[in-house]
């Protein structure tokens, strides 16, 4: 049995806002009857252009119900512009949290959101240039890149969880597993870090170390330092293998939010006091907690965005 939270019961044993409005300003169905779980949502604006009602109707398990419920009643009062920004980890967060296995319920709220008010504005309903790669659900390939992304995604077994995606005849999971392995090294931030140290050294650092999980980051870090003639002024190690006791006048962590709020005090305390610190991977809607966080010993700036993603820095205090 699931071990589900007092929340996510009494939403599921009271669900609030069941039903459909009618002419509605905007409208979706997600999901499949023929797969287990389907949600239509509508919604009404009121005459300022806020969300007046929303309604829906599931077919699932306890858990779909419970996140349509809750997505229902947390956006009344909002703009669809700050509907947008709703995350399916502010749905299970509403509920005290959801069980791995149950997480797509909550995307696939975030989903229905999302597809009501691009009707309401007229906009397709598939993204322009997404593929269908699961058939058995009907995700794309945009939707599972925005799952590992939003969501810290690592393994195919986490896709499944929170798109469904391979959950069916599982012909995809070679396609899944292929997206995975493209987003998170285009997460890892291989490039920005493999040319960042080397031209850290080019600006005038007098030593530069970088630390990366993985082996395949180490390398190309080597290699692009071997193309730029700085290649025996860099020190690149495994976690296991760092020095200790490094205090570094620029911190820089280009890695998902997750690690990023895990490995904070290890990562501040790279810093000396009055050093500069610098975090990206971060989506804009992530960026609130890990201020928050490394506010603990940093003078935060301005967040800095550009489309979703963002940039967080400060100094040091001391």
């Amino acid at each position: 049995m699931w071990d589900y939270t007092d929340k996510v019961k009494e939403h599921f044993l009271n669900p609030r806002n069941v039903g459909e409005i009618e002419n509605p300003d905007g409208v979706a169905e997600v999901g499949s009857l023929a797969c287990g779980d389907a949600l239509k949502l509508t919604f009404k604006l009121d005459e300022n252009k806020r969300i007046r009602d929303a309604k829906f109707k599931t077919f699932g398990c306890a858990s779909a119900i419970a996140s349509s419920s809750a997505l229902t009643e947390m956006i009344k009062g909002m703009t669809v512009d700050e509907a947008l920004k709703v995350t399916n980890q502010d749905i299970a967060r509403y509920l005290g949290g959801l069980p791995d296995e149950k997480m797509h319920c909550s995307v696939m709220g975030k989903q229905a959101l999302e597809k009501a008010i691009e009707n309401y504005r007229g906009a397709p309903s598939l993204e322009p240039g997404a593929k269908i790669i699961c058939e058995c659900f009907g995700v794309t390939d945009k939707e599972i890149e925005r799952a590992i992304r939003e969501n810290n995604l690592a393994t195919v077994e986490d896709v499944t969880n929170y798109t469904k995606a391979g959950g069916g005849c599982g012909d995809c999971q070679e396609k899944l597993a292929a997206i995975l392995a493209e987003e998170l090294a285009s997460l890892s931030g291989l490039t920005v870090i493999t040319n960042s140290l080397a031209a850290a050294l080019k600006l005038g650092a007098a030593r530069v170390i970088g630390i990366d999980i993985d082996p395949q980051a180490i390398q190309a870090s080597h290699d692009n330092a071997e193309r730029n003639g700085v290649a025996g002024q860099i020190e690149l190690y495994l976690p296991a293998d760092q020095p200790q006791d490094v205090e570094a006048d620029v911190v820089v962590a280009n890695i998902l939010a997750g690690p990023l709020r895990e490995l904070a005090p290890l990562i501040a305390g790279h810093g000396k006091p009055g050093s500069l610190m610098a975090l990206s991977g971060v989506l804009e809607s992530q960026a609130p907690e890990l201020e928050t966080i490394y506010g603990q010993w940093f003078d935060m700036d301005p967040t800095a965005v550009k489309e979703e993603w963002c940039r967080l820095s400060g100094r040091k205090h001391g």
